[in-house]
């Protein structure tokens, strides 16, 4: 693709230069308006200099993404109250060994877990959890931390659904859950590894040397600091403020304590139950705990058959909306409380950022750029995967992952067809390892990073800031070294 005209490229290029300073610095002092206000800023910007047109705007929306993506965060929210990772807490006090046994299964279970719920979700569950772990037993947070973060990264290659970049190259490459999975599973095993070492490595002497029976402590934290699902239909009321459309005035009424005054039990317990009957309280604490009983096991069924269903081969954003449906139906009551936790933030970012872009796209700079670099840049041999995977490091720090992939993917994809189509789907997984595992370089690289840094900082019991620098010390070993050996291992 040419150079557009000279005004379309100045003009393009400094709106796309809004949307990546405020991507990637979203509280910078002269416009602290977000990431998701910055998106749709630059998004904003490409229509008002004619640089994308309004329909080109709302055609570049990728509908399958936004809706793989909504899909996967409504069954991890599901499963979060299915207690799953309350469960995975309880993994790191299974027969507990010491400090570094501690940091090399939460360097597993955070792997295994951003596989499946994506990194960010993993981030999210887990921070709060390993501060307050280090603090019990007087360790620094740092190592635990990097550990989590790191090894979430490492461990969402492995699926289209473990972070948000895969998300996308899974759609636009049209690559089976299957064979996506195969093809990548050998780089992430032998990544999650290697990136343990070099943290046992590096971290050795601040761990404590001796051996301590911690796990009662361990299985205290987890109760207590991992939010479970009670089983009382109370929960929600707990945790979430309802408005008066979404609940009758008997069941806001039950959620309040100082408005049950004077509604006498045996009416709160004929509408817990549904029925015309008042149930004792024996029977009605049996009749719910058989409910959420019931709930959970639904659960875990429609996620074990979302993933059979991928694995399969069936339409990713369909079978992603379909198990979110399955289980919003399942549950039987107003689902708005758990809708309300989906992070409509981050669509409605993609949803800018997907135009901003295009808009860049049309401006003929990423073309340019890769038509200079693509003669260098072939896999057909070691060189030309080593200067692609250079390219898709740089940028994905430069530019953020996901935009990276939205610049160069359909572009490194057409060069590698033009050698043979198993080479074509070996460029999209090299494309989905370098430039999730890049996310490591930096504290900036990813957002999973930015997030165990955030909720570290803001923790009121066990507040730690891990430093960008800090962070660098460890991130540019571990990627470069994790990056160039599972390079390798990446079968089409």
């Amino acid at each position: 693709m040419a150079l557009a005209t000279v005004s379309d490229v100045v003009l393009g290029s400094v709106a796309f230069s809004v949307f990546w300073v405020l991507a990637v610095f979203p509280a910078v002092p002269f416009l602290p308006i977000g990431r998701t206000a910055g998106s749709l800023l630059g998004a904003m910007l490409m229509v008002i200099f004619h640089v994308i047109g309004p329909e080109q705007a709302y055609a570049s929306i990728d509908l399958p993404i936004l809706a793989l993506l909504f899909g996967t965060m409504v069954v991890s929210i599901y499963l979060e109250k299915a207690q799953l990772f309350k469960y995975l807490g309880k993994l790191l006090s299974w027969k507990s060994r010491g400090n570094k046994d501690l940091l090399v299964r939460i360097c597993l279970i955070s792997a295994f877990s951003s596989a499946l719920f994506t990194n960010d979700t993993t981030c999210i569950v887990l921070t709060e959890f390993v501060l307050k772990l280090a603090r019990q037993h007087n360790l620094p947070p740092k190592p635990f931390l990097l550990a989590l973060a790191s090894s979430a990264n490492i461990g969402s290659t492995a699926t289209p659904i473990g972070n948000p970049q895969n998300l996308v190259i899974a759609v636009q490459s049209k690559i089976s859950f299957g064979k996506f999975f195969i093809g990548i599973l050998p780089s992430m095993l032998v990544g999650v590894f290697i990136n343990t070492v070099l943290l046992l490595l590096m971290f050795w002497r601040s761990l404590s040397p001796s051996v301590r029976d911690v796990e009662k402590e361990i299985e205290e934290v987890v109760d207590v600091d991992v939010r479970s699902y009670n089983d009382d239909e109370n929960d929600e009321v707990s945790t979430h403020r309802f408005s008066p459309a979404r609940m009758s005035h008997l069941l806001a009424h039950e959620g309040n304590p100082e408005e049950n005054k004077g509604v006498p039990r045996v009416v709160l317990n004929v509408v817990k139950d549904g029925s015309d009957q008042a149930l004792p309280s024996d029977a009605l604490k049996k009749t719910v705990d058989k409910r959420a009983l019931f709930l959970k096991s639904c659960i875990y069924v429609v996620a074990v058959g979302m993933l059979v269903s991928l694995l399969m081969g069936l339409n990713m954003s369909w079978t992603a909306i379909t198990a979110a449906l399955a289980l919003v139906v399942l549950d039987f009551r107003d689902a708005g409380p758990c809708l309300d936790k989906v992070s409509y933030s981050l669509l409605v970012f993609f949803c800018g950022m997907f135009i901003t872009v295009d808009g860049f796209n049309r401006t003929g700079i990423p073309s340019a750029f890769w038509n200079f670099m693509e003669p260098f840049s072939r896999i057909n041999r070691t060189s030309g995967v080593v200067v692609l995977s250079l390219v898709i490091l740089l940028l994905s720090n430069i530019a953020s992952n996901v935009p990276t992939v939205l610049l160069l993917g359909a572009q490194v994809a057409s060069s590698a067809a033009a050698i043979s189509p198993e080479h074509e789907t070996k460029a999209w997984l090299i494309l989905a390892w370098v430039s999730t595992v890049a996310g490591n370089l930096s504290l900036l690289g990813s957002a999973a990073n930015l997030i165990v840094c955030e909720q570290a900082r803001r923790s009121q019991d066990v507040g730690y800031t891990l430093s960008f620098w800090g962070h660098l010390i460890f991130g540019v070993p571990s990627t470069l070294i994790v990056t160039s050996i599972g390079l390798p291992l990446i079968r089409a």
